[in-house]
């Protein structure tokens, strides 16, 4: 097949089959529709307690009581519904945006489409690192060799050839066949670069017919996840044995065994912390999205809760502190030395040294610096090709020889070659003396300490075929071309933002170590320590190595597998590691960071695959501000598990005290329903959407062994709720001796329902935060609801008689209003002071 000819299919056509075939994609597993989530809310512990006491309400006659927690239950399903269907939505969004892409050619033209949207008979492009979308087989390119253990199971990589005239695809040939034309979806491109066609998609693919099970595959929850479901599973045991022992005190004492089940059922309501799954749930796919806001998807939520703590990040140079835009800054020849421009073509050696430049690029360039050589010659030759045609014949990169070499046939028998590559590899080909070499090396280092990449070129003419070995050739040295990747304007700023954060930011590359240290110098990361070179790392012991990391923060020369070496440097010295990568060797070390980063847009599928977030602009600045978010993210939910927490104990304690204290009873299962109702979306919405702090990225990272939520948190908790529950107990105990039992439990929930709110307020807001911002006008909505429907039920007579209150007046009224500002509100104020003194020291 002629490449140069390709049209591919027509976008109508395309669109024509894709709706006879169906996307190109394997059935996703099923998502949770909102009868499903009503289901699974049903079954929980909280619903069914409320109905069972809807249900003894009922018995007793007590229509309004019985009614009134039908709702409850009816509205906490309906919340449920609301938020999960929120983070469904985002999770949603989030899969659309990882699904994977595919470069095919229709009506003639390159683009990027998303695999789902393949159809049989589309012309993609493929290379090395990249994962096949479907089934197919090779028309064009490169014998390409292929990793098909995801279908074989062995892992030795096969050959494959083009399609032979004649020749089609074979649909009854087994994936593992040597030098056969198939390929196969979901296998990996080892070395190569092609055209295929595609034959089958989705389901009919070889992947499809035996990975459709793999849909029902339920996602394991997270650590953090299972960690919550331990705590609600034994804090609801605890709760139903109370609700044993309450029932049971209850009616030893006092004879009434139905209210002593109300009131036991009250207990176990108050105890179980149900919110716990969902603030957890909501955190990480809300905060998932967010993420994605700032151009991170993340791959796996349970790495939000480490991103904010990390303490080094090893980045890549091309394409994340740069622009991975390379231009053509230098031509330098043995009779020329130019800086070059768009608008001042050239002659002579340098325009010689340009067309070679040309002659060895790829025809449909990838790589920068060939769309930067490309780019430049019809910029200066606007009404001439770039390339005769197609290459002849072409030698990629090997590892014992980094250039690559096309071949190009003229007239009759008559063969050009062009070779581009590192310098060293150019010297070999060309057979250069020591001293040229030395000569040629010291404007290799020149051009390097001035922050171009330097590649060498070569050509060789030749009469008749070339020899399969094209070191066999004595070529002739044509020059050197310096290339400039700009640096990211966003990144010097970003790299500050980090510094002040007290993260350690790395840069490895493999480009020459005067052009890594001059690009390292440009965009502000510490060079004092020098650079190390990768043959530095391979040789140096463990011990020395981890000496070396606490100087060094510039490495180049680094392959892939040194990678891996840096970051268990740094782990192994107790730091938090990120890691970017984005070629197929690098997955062990994404695999092995704490956190893995792929790139998005130059990043192969498997260094995707294996990375835990991935970058769809591959910005660094886009990795800070994932930091940023992150930390914001931790902040949030650890305050939401702090206040879910510490309200849960004058619920409990307020149900259950004024029982054994001989005391009427204060809290009624509506009563607790009611506070559930404005905890559930306090705790889910408004914490998850308070804006960070200001100061979040002026402070160091949190220590590597800091948990999420233990002892200090959970006495944080206690001590706060004892406030809110010493202040309403008070108010209740005191107002009984005073007033009469409706209007003393009246002002008690008046007490406790604004000092919930009072607290949830000091524990979400930052003290330097205005009360009054936009992202806080969820928490304004909810108190102002909840305000409303409690002035309601304080003062409607059949309200009143529901939830056995009446309206306090006076002085009963203020006092409640006070204790409730101060038990609720006293760690607020505590905490605005500290942090006014912990200024003013400073200062």
């Amino acid at each position: 097949m002629d490449v140069a000819t390709l049209h591919g299919l027509s976008e109508a056509e395309a669109a024509r089959r894709l709706a006879e075939v169906g996307p190109n994609a394997l059935p996703a597993a099923r998502r949770r529709g909102v009868l499903r989530i009503a289901f699974e809310t049903m079954r929980e512990p909280m619903f069914l307690l409320l109905v069972g006491a809807a249900a003894l309400y009922l018995v007793l006659g007590d229509l309004g009581g019985g009614l009134f927690l039908m709702v409850g239950a009816l509205g906490s399903i309906g919340l449920v519904i609301l938020q999960e269907s929120r983070s469904e939505r985002a999770l949603s969004a989030l899969r659309d945006l990882s699904q994977p892409h595919a470069r095919v050619i229709r009506e003639g033209m390159e683009r990027r489409i998303a695999a789902a949207e393949l159809v049989p008979g589309d012309i993609v492009l493929v290379g090395e690192g990249e994962r096949l979308p479907a089934d197919g087989a090779l028309v064009a390119g490169d014998v390409l060799s292929v990793d098909e253990s995801a279908l074989t199971g062995e892992s030795a990589p096969v050959s494959k050839r083009p399609l032979l005239a004649g020749e089609t695809f074979l649909s009854d040939a087994a994936p593992g066949a040597e030098d056969g034309p198939n390929l196969y979806s979901g296998t990996l491109v080892v070395r190569g670069q092609a055209v295929a066609q595609i034959s089958r998609t989705g389901p009919t693919t070889a992947l499809g017919r035996i990975g459709v099970s793999l849909a029902a595959i339920v996602q394991e929850p997270t650590p953090l996840q299972k960690t919550a479901g331990k705590l609600v599973t034994w804090l609801g045991g605890m709760a139903i044995g109370f609700c044993a022992m309450v029932a049971i005190a209850y009616g030893l004492l006092r004879g009434d065994w139905i209210n002593g089940a109300l009131a036991g059922i009250t207990v176990a309501i108050a105890l179980i912390p149900e919110e716990f799954p969902m603030v957890l749930a909501v955190f990480l796919a809300l905060g998932a999205w967010r993420l994605a806001t700032q151009q991170v998807l993340v791959r796996r939520s349970a790495v939000i809760e480490a991103l904010g703590g990390a303490t080094v990040l090893c980045v890549d140079k091309t394409g994340t502190l740069t622009e991975n835009q390379m231009q053509v800054a230098r031509l330098w020849s043995p009779g020329a030395d130019v800086a070059t421009q768009a608008d001042q073509p050239q002659a002579g050696e340098t325009a010689k040294l340009l067309r070679i430049a040309g002659l060895a690029s790829a025809v449909r360039p990838v790589d920068p610096m060939d769309k930067a050589v490309r780019g430049l010659i019809q910029a200066w030759t606007p009404n001439q090709a770039v390339t005769p045609g197609e290459p002849e014949r072409a030698w990629p990169l090997q590892a014992d020889r980094m250039a690559v070499i096309q071949v190009w046939r003229g007239s009759g028998e008559h063969r050009e070659a062009a070779a581009k590559g590192a310098p060293e590899a150019i010297f070999k080909l060309c057979r250069l003396s020591t001293a040229e070499v030395t000569r040629l090396a010291q404007v290799v280092e020149a051009f390097a300490e001035q922050g171009l990449r330097v590649l060498g070129m070569a050509s060789a003419q030749r009469s008749g075929a070339f020899p399969d070995n094209p070191a066999e050739v004595a070529f002739d040295f044509a020059g050197l071309i310096g290339f400039l990747d700009p640096i990211r304007e966003d990144v010097p700023a970003a790299l500050q933002e980090a510094r002040s954060a007290g993260i350690s930011v790395v840069m490895i590359t493999g480009d020459h170590p005067a052009t890594a240290l001059a690009i390292a110098r440009a965009a502000g990361i510490d060079v004092t320590g020098g650079v190390i070179l990768g043959a530095e790392i391979a040789a140096l012991p463990a011990q020395a190595l981890a000496e070396r990391l606490h100087e060094v923060r510039v490495f180049a020369r680094i392959t892939p597998d040194q990678k891996l070496l840096i970051v268990q440097g740094f782990k192994a010295a107790g730091e938090v590691v990120a890691m970017t990568g984005d070629g197929v060797n690098d997955a062990p070390a994404l695999e092995t960071a704490h956190i893995g980063i792929a790139m998005g847009r130059k990043g192969t599928d498997v260094a995707r695959e294996a990375a835990d977030l991935v970058l769809m602009d591959d910005s660094f600045a886009s990795i800070v501000g994932g930091v940023r978010l992150g930390r914001r993210i931790f902040v949030n939910l650890r305050k939401a598990l702090v206040y879910v927490t510490a309200i849960h104990v004058p619920i409990a304690g307020l149900a259950l005290i004024p029982i054994i204290l001989g005391q009427p009873q204060l809290l009624f299962p509506m009563h607790v329903v009611f506070l559930e109702l404005v905890i559930d979306p306090i705790c889910a919405m408004v914490f998850e959407a308070e804006p960070g702090s200001a100061t979040a990225m002026q402070h160091p990272p949190r220590r590597r062994d800091e948990a999420l939520f233990g002892r200090a948190q959970l006495g944080l908790a206690l001590l706060q709720g004892l406030g809110v529950l010493v202040g309403v107990l008070g108010v209740y105990l005191w107002a009984l001796s005073r007033y009469p039992q409706f209007e003393a439990r009246g002002a008690a929930f008046l007490a406790l329902v604004v000092g919930n709110l009072v607290l949830a307020l000091a524990d979400a807001a930052s003290s330097r935060a205005p009360l009054f911002t936009a992202r806080r006008k969820i928490y304004w909505i909810i108190a102002g609801a909840a305000g409303a429907v409690l002035t309601a039920v304080l003062t409607v007579p059949p309200l009143e008689g529901v939830f056995k209150v009446s309206t306090p007046h006076g002085g009963l009224l203020i006092i409640a209003l006070a204790v409730a500002l101060v038990s609720g509100g006293w760690f607020g104020v505590v905490r605005r002071i500290r942090l006014k003194s912990v200024a003013t020291g400073a200062s």
